[in-house]
């Protein structure tokens, strides 16, 4: 990717200096994640990153407070700055033109092992996710370590579909996509995963969306939608089922296949045009 650094985002709200969160019990949903996501990358998922150097952040409560960070970290936290505010700059384009809904943006929240959410106890364990709650994104820098290791997604444009991903769900909560699923699904609870998935397939696609339009922004590089797709294909239900039992429950997936995955990032990237990620016409058969 070509970018440059320019400073932190001010949608960005940099926690991983807060100290003395204590964790509180995910609930028997949480564990399973935190579990499954244990045993694929062999280690506690709950740990923090280590040989840190120090570096200064603005805490919630205003005050300036130490924090410890890598210099891989860094250019990390510069880099989803970057994405961040290219993304949210696309969609205000692209959000009133196609459906004549005005965008507001989405916060980021950096943090380490675990901080309080309007959706509950966020934790390291659970990847980067979205909370429509509050409309913020939270994640976990070292996550993008376990997608280039245990994954094997390395690049800076694999974590910038990462973060793109989890936009892609704030977009779906400004047009109350979500709310629409939520509703089908309390009204029909035998669709309940053919929804979800259809609801990821969508946010992958709208990830697709925003890395068409960095063409015309001159940020993509050769190589950089292929590390895309690998991202997409790395976090596919079947893969991650197949590595950890060692079978495959398509009845159980809630994110859609690798196959599906790239498929609708793929439809995105070539299309443009958010109409084209009706996930859900195309799970109904229409």
């Amino acid at each position: 990717m070509r970018w440059t650094p320019s400073g932190p985002s001010r949608n960005v709200e940099d926690r991983r200096g807060a100290s003395g969160m204590r964790l509180a019990p995910m609930g028997i949903g949480g564990a399973i994640v935190v579990l499954i996501l244990s045993l694929l990358f062999g280690r506690d998922l709950g740990t923090g990153p280590s040989n840190q150097q120090q570096t200064q952040e603005q805490t919630q409560g205003g005050e300036v407070a130490p924090i410890q960070q890598t210099p891989q970290e860094a250019h990390e936290a510069a880099l989803v700055s970057f994405v961040l505010d290219t993304a949210q700059a696309t969609w205000a384009q692209i959000l009133p033109s196609a459906f004549g809904v005005p965008y507001r943006d989405a916060k980021l929240v950096l943090y380490r092992q675990a901080t309080p959410t309007a959706c509950g106890v966020g934790q390291s364990g659970m990847g980067p996710f979205y909370c429509p709650l509050d409309q913020k994104i939270y994640i976990d820098l070292s996550f993008y370590d376990d997608l280039s290791t245990k994954f094997g997604a390395p690049g800076e444009f694999a974590e910038a579909y990462v973060l793109t991903h989890e936009l892609g769900h704030h977009v779906q909560h400004l047009l109350g996509t979500d709310e629409q699923v939520r509703r089908a699904q309390q009204a029909n609870p035998a669709l309940a995963n053919a929804l979800s998935v259809a609801l990821e397939l969508q946010a992958d696609c709208y990830s697709g969306i925003w890395a068409h339009y960095t063409q015309g922004q001159q940020i993509l590089e050769p190589g950089d939608i292929e590390q895309g797709l690998a991202a997409a294909a790395a976090v596919g239900d079947d893969r991650l089922q197949r590595a950890t039992t060692g079978h495959v429950d398509q009845d159980s997936f809630t994110h859609g296949s690798s196959a599906q995955r790239v498929a609708w990032f793929r439809r995105g990237f070539e299309s443009g045009n958010p109409k084209d990620c009706d996930t859900f016409a195309s799970a109904a058969g229409r």
